[in-house]
């Protein structure tokens, strides 16, 4: 009797103990436990630790509450100028109501990715194969607004996606290529062209500024010469003057006129002199040996110059 009855207490401790594990439930922190009692939805565990009722209360639906991003699989897209293109992306999404996440959708993820793949056949639809790469910001808010507005009932919280391939057929890739490399050529010759027209009008330029600074050059030059001579022309003037002056202060002074008149018999005599030395034959006045008279007709001279 005595080791029947420690059996059946070692019994029911081990199933108070097993109970006690059951009914006792830690909750990680950013995670929503659903509770359900008989069957039917009783509450959300948010982080901490809980105790359930046993037997009575069971975690149906466990959930994380951080942001997931979910890889959406390729899929064939048609674009508007009938081209099939392969495109892939990543779709992040945060369960924001966990009750609704549990009991308003079968699989949350599948429903998502499965919309988000929808709408990207739409959008890409919407527009020719070389848009398509440009409006990838576009495409991506579209899907983002699509998705969130139709998992809003779901408790989900679409906060963007992305589009990480857009795969055109080989045939197109290949078209794609040459019409780029043809463009690249065309660039190349078009700066090569624009160079060349820059050149020339560079080295017109360098020779237009080259023939106007020749032309300074020469104009300066000339009117440096023309200065020159006119200074000259005045200085030999001035000194002309200046020596007139001197001879007629010199002739007003004592004994002046003497001293030019035995100046002009001297150079007359000279001269005289020369003419004897030459072989050619002159015809002379009968006076021209007479100095009295030459000397009293250059004295009249300087006396009519002085009056």
């Amino acid at each position: 009797m005595v080791s029947g009855g420690l059996v059946f207490f070692a019994i029911v401790a081990l199933i108070v103990l097993i109970a006690i594990m059951k009914t006792a439930v830690i909750v990680p922190q950013k995670a929503a436990y659903i509770v359900e009692r008989l069957g039917r939805y009783r509450c959300t565990l948010d982080a901490g630790f809980h105790i359930l009722i046993p037997f009575l209360d069971r975690i149906a639906y466990k959930h994380t509450l951080k942001e997931q991003a979910i890889d959406v699989p390729p899929q064939e897209c048609i674009t508007k100028d009938n081209i099939a293109v392969s495109v892939d992306g990543i779709l992040y999404m945060q369960v924001m109501d966990a009750a609704k996440a549990s009991y308003g959708i079968g699989n949350y993820l599948f429903a998502t990715t499965q919309l988000a793949q929808t709408t990207m056949r739409s959008e890409m639809g919407k527009l020719d194969l070389d848009r398509s790469f440009e409006e990838r910001t576009s495409i991506n808010a579209a899907i983002v607004a699509a998705v969130d507005k139709a998992s809003d009932p779901w408790g989900i919280k679409v906060t963007r996606y992305e589009i990480k391939n857009i795969t055109p057929p080989q045939s197109i890739r290949d078209a794609m290529e040459k019409q780029m490399r043809a463009e690249r050529e065309k660039r190349a010759m078009i700066a090569e062209s624009e160079g060349e027209r820059q050149s020339k009008i560079n080295r017109a330029e360098g020779e237009r500024q080259q023939a106007i600074a020749l032309s300074e050059g020469e104009r300066a030059r000339r009117i440096n010469e023309a200065e020159g001579r006119a200074k000259e022309i005045l200085l030999v003037a001035e000194a002309q003057a200046a020596g007139i002056t001197k001879v007629a202060e010199a002739i007003n002074a004592k004994g002046g006129l003497e001293s030019v008149n035995m100046q002009l018999a001297q150079q007359y005599l000279s001269q005289f002199g020369n003419l004897a030395k030459t072989n050619n034959t002159m015809i002379i006045p009968s006076n021209l040996a007479d100095v009295a008279g030459v000397l009293k007709a250059c004295t009249s001279v300087v006396k009519k110059v002085e009056a």
